[in-house]
């Protein structure tokens, strides 16, 4: 071997070593603009974004990501170039924009390390349950603005005219009478005390012999039929009762802060 062939096996070598590092120093940027490599976690950091607010990351959407991120960094040189991050106004937006993301750091920390348990929820869903089960009702009702009137249109009813036909013809309540009086199905306590305590006092099938008087009127209440309270099934409001007790929680810890906290 000459002296003149080491220069040679020297650049070879060399050659060699950046073929070899080149996917490497590929695989960490996207780009290189205006001699700055612009990396790839750049992209990562912006699909976990999109990912985070529920969207999906498809393989077509990443190479719009990598094209927003070139453009960013051409529109960063460019600002950099006339000195706009120098401005005070930079600065301020800058020292903004680091708390908010700060605060939502620690919000979310406390959020992982605080997860609200299986058993929370659903002990939160039974009490929800224990509060609002029991019985509906679907009734029908014809309101009107004298006693008298009432009565008169419940001697026609037992003399054989029809609920529905004097609902729509004398009822003064313009929601249900154009309907036959239909009230749909509801809760006792959806109704003012009065009407309420009269409905739940009906068989099903049966309309009050009497008039009942509440603050609008006079009606006459016919019951039609009668359920157990229609209550959504656990694992259908289980991700909303996450979220509420989730947010409560969020709440109270943010509440405790500024309790302890000496404001001067």
């Amino acid at each position: 071997m000459t002296s003149k062939s080491i220069p040679l096996l020297s650049a070879l070598a060399a050659a060699l070593l950046a073929a070899a590092l080149a996917p490497v120093a590929l695989a960490q940027n996207v780009a290189i603009v205006n001699g700055k490599a612009v990396p790839v976690a750049r992209v990562e950091a912006l699909a976990q974004q999109i990912a985070k607010s529920g969207r999906p990351v498809t393989p077509e959407m990443q190479g719009q990501l990598r094209d927003e991120v070139i453009a960013g960094e051409i529109f960063i040189q460019e600002a950099q170039k006339q000195g706009l991050d120098a401005s005070e106004d930079f600065r301020v937006q800058m020292e903004l924009a680091r708390q908010t993301i700060l605060i939502r750091e620690l919000f979310g920390s406390y959020q992982r390390n605080h997860p609200v348990s299986e058993a929370d929820v659903k002990a939160e869903y039974d009490k929800f349950v224990a509060a609002n089960g029991g019985k509906e009702y679907k009734a029908r009702h014809i309101l009107v603005a004298k006693e008298d009137e009432a009565r008169a249109l419940i001697a026609q009813i037992k003399k054989g005219a029809k609920f529905e036909d004097l609902a729509k013809k004398s009822s003064k309540d313009p929601g249900s009478g154009a309907n036959g009086g239909d009230l749909d199905w509801a809760g006792a306590s959806n109704y003012v005390a009065e009407f309420g305590d009269a409905l739940t006092k009906l068989a099903k099938g049966k309309m009050t012999d009497t008039p009942v008087k509440t603050q609008f009127g006079f009606h006459i209440i016919r019951l039609d039929d009668v359920r157990d309270v229609q209550l959504p099934k656990f694992d259908d409001v289980k991700p909303q009762i996450q979220q509420q007790l989730q947010q409560q929680k969020l709440t109270r810890f943010q509440e405790d802060l500024r309790a302890k906290a000496k404001v001067e």
